[in-house]
């Protein structure tokens, strides 16, 4: 099978020993649609004996059954797994293979070209050490070829190959050769870029892959292999760092040990090293170094390890152990730049999950600084990002967060953003730095606190958020349940959706962004109103899932109720008391709920209330009533 295979036979450990002693290489390939990535990888795999022989008898069958190389045998076969990649012909998933020469080890990552896939080519190009971008010979730069290498000098790899294929679909020209490298190197050198070797090649042939071609007698520099076996990986580089380990999880088997164990994301570790927990900023000394293999004189980058300290600290997951002498920082408030990864757009003031290392927090964007064009590097101004764009923005955590600006240290200034609905990722970045505004602006103590507020008024503080549609009857509900309250004698306010976009929302519109801030306003406004000691009712449509979760996670578990107006948009139509619905149906509203505009339903809301069988009067009594049993009132 392999270029080692009788060493295997003849004396198996010391093929391990030899296997062990060689350098890891870890590279990926990518380019636009059809440059030959696969078939590159293919290749690579083939001419280092790196397939069975029931692998190859399998190519040979589907080279002949779904090749495009008219029954020659098709590498890139050996690569896209997926039915559907083979059905079509490209690549859709990331797919990893090893393989090994006598010099090194190689992991290699096949990203897709499709514009659709970007998001996969980040997770690709998130651990190389080296890119191949792949240009097809015949078509020169394009745009995914230009994107992906943004994205590959925005992750931080400076060492690239350009890998100029299919050369043989244009009899080997030197002039087709000289001109794409002059114009890759050109937009490269703006991206801060330098570090390019280019080679000339046919992957399908095998023209200059492991051995020089005859057909590129101009071409004088090394071949693909020997370029990858004798290219510089930094090892040293990561072990220089100052030294962190997010802890992925404290192991407590019994009452006399206690380890928090994660892999080393930089620098070196002993026993006796004084470290900090982040962000809490305890301190300790490292007691013990635990591994599989017993306990260690030293870990370093990239070792996943279990560390005791001598003092019993708090440290829990998704905290960082990291040096006293060159600590990472603390804040909450970051400028980043964003790859947007979902066919839904990025909203600003929306609130996703936000996976940093091993901490896992809530954030929010603010509205884009701007966004890049790929092409030109122009900075292009943003509301929002689309799937795929790439923008820089000012996100806001929940909570402080121990960080490195990702020039530092990829680990700990890279995170990915989840949506809080789907589970989804949906966006992935890398921090510049805190704002300034994140350590100097502080929550100040106060003495007269909600509890002293809501014991003046003698009632338990709340917010009763109204949603439905348009015409649903929350309004009316609403200013009927508050009269009810006031009569019992209750402190109350009534935050109504039309009313407030008469001033404090007076400047936005009804886009999907501006109905986030909508609610993101007026959610804030309510939690201001809890803290005083107030009943505060809240009749917004608020359509999304998301913010009403918002709002709702602004104040304490018990504090809020959502009361769902549950009533069908036919009979919401019919009701139109403001005529608005007419005015959508005729195209004269735009991004009206429930015509061209989403409506999410609650999925558990604490009242339901159906306005077909419940008049207003009856609604509020169920809300009075449910208001009683939870001894809010």
């Amino acid at each position: 099978m392999a270029h080692v295979s009788d060493l295997i036979a003849e004396d198996i450990e010391k093929y391990l020993k030899l296997h062990e002693r060689k350098s890891l290489l870890r590279f990926i390939t990518c380019g636009s649609v059809d440059d030959g990535k696969s078939t590159l990888i293919g290749r690579l795999l083939y001419e280092s004996k790196m397939l069975f022989e029931d692998q190859l008898t399998q190519l040979e069958a589907d080279s002949k059954k779904m090749g495009t190389q008219g029954g020659d045998l098709d590498f890139a076969l050996l690569v896209d797994g997926l039915s559907a990649e083979r059905e079509q012909g490209i690549t859709i998933d990331v797919a990893y293979r090893f393989f090994s020469t006598d010099k090194r080890k190689f992991i290699v990552a096949d990203t897709p070209g499709h514009e659709q896939y970007t998001r996969n080519m980040i997770t690709g190009a998130s651990t190389a050490d080296v890119a191949i971008i792949l240009i097809d010979a015949r078509k020169g730069v394009l745009t995914q070829t230009r994107r992906h290498s943004y994205l590959v000098s925005l992750i931080g790899i400076r060492k690239v190959v350009l890998a100029i294929n299919k050369l043989d679909m244009v009899g080997y020209a030197e002039d087709v050769y000289r001109r794409i490298d002059t114009e890759y190197r050109g937009f490269a050198q703006e991206l801060g870029l330098t570090n390019i070797v280019s080679i000339p090649m046919s992957a399908l042939k095998g023209d200059n892959i492991t051995e020089r071609s005859a057909n590129t007698p101009w071409y004088e520099g090394p071949t693909l292999m020997d370029h990858l076996e004798t290219v510089e990986v930094d090892d040293a580089a990561a072990q220089s760092r100052p030294f962190r380990l997010p802890v992925q999880w404290v192991n407590r088997p019994n009452l006399d040990f206690r380890a928090y164990a994660g892999m080393i994301a930089g620098g070196t570790v002993r026993p006796g090293d004084r470290v900090r927990v982040l962000p809490s900023g305890r301190e300790s000394r490292v007691a013990r170094i635990v591994s599989s293999e017993g306990d260690l004189a030293q870990a370093v980058s990239g070792q996943s390890v279990m560390l005791t300290l001598e003092d019993e600290i708090d440290v829990s997951r998704g905290d960082v152990l990291a040096t006293v002498d060159a600590p990472p920082g603390v804040a909450d408030q970051f400028e980043a730049t964003l790859v947007w990864m979902s066919d839904e757009p990025m909203l600003p003031g929306r609130p996703y999950l936000l996976k940093l290392g091993t901490r896992t927090v809530t954030a929010t964007s603010a509205t884009p600084k701007y966004k890049v064009n790929v092409n030109t590097l122009e900075h292009l101004a943003a509301k929002k990002l689309e799937l795929n764009d790439i923008g820089v923005c000012n996100l806001s955590f929940d909570q402080p967060v121990a960080f490195d600006a990702y020039s530092d240290n990829r680990d700990t200034g890279s995170f990915i953003v989840i949506d809080r609905l789907s589970n989804n990722t949906v966006g992935a970045g890398i921090l510049h730095f805190a704002l300034r505004r994140s350590h100097n602006i502080h929550w100040q103590a106060i003495d007269v606190n909600k509890q002293a507020h809501a014991s003046l008024k003698r009632q338990k503080p709340c917010v009763l958020w109204f949603t439905g549609l348009s015409g649903a009857g929350k309004s009316t509900v609403a200013n009927m349940v508050e009269k009810k309250l006031h009569a019992l004698g209750k402190h109350t306010y009534l935050l109504d959706g039309d009313n407030v976009r008469h001033g404090l929302n007076k400047d936005l519109g009804f886009s999907d962004a501006d109905r986030v801030e909508n609610i993101r306003r007026v959610g804030e406004v309510a939690r201001l109103m809890v803290d005083a000691g107030q009943i505060v009712l809240v009749s917004f449509i608020s359509p999304f899932r998301a913010e009403r979760r918002m709002a709702r996670e602004l104040v304490e578990q018990d504090e809020f109720f959502e009361i769902f107006i549950d009533t069908p948009l036919g009979v919401a139509e019919q009701r139109d008391p403001k005529g608005l619905y007419k005015k959508a149906r005729r195209g004269e509203l735009k991004n009206f709920t429930g015509i061209d505009s989403p409506y999410e339903a609650p999925e558990q809301p604490e009242i339901r209330i159906d306005t077909t069988t419940h008049t207003p009067e009856q609604a509020a009594e169920l809300v009075i009533n449910h208001l009683t049993a939870c001894g809010v009132i």
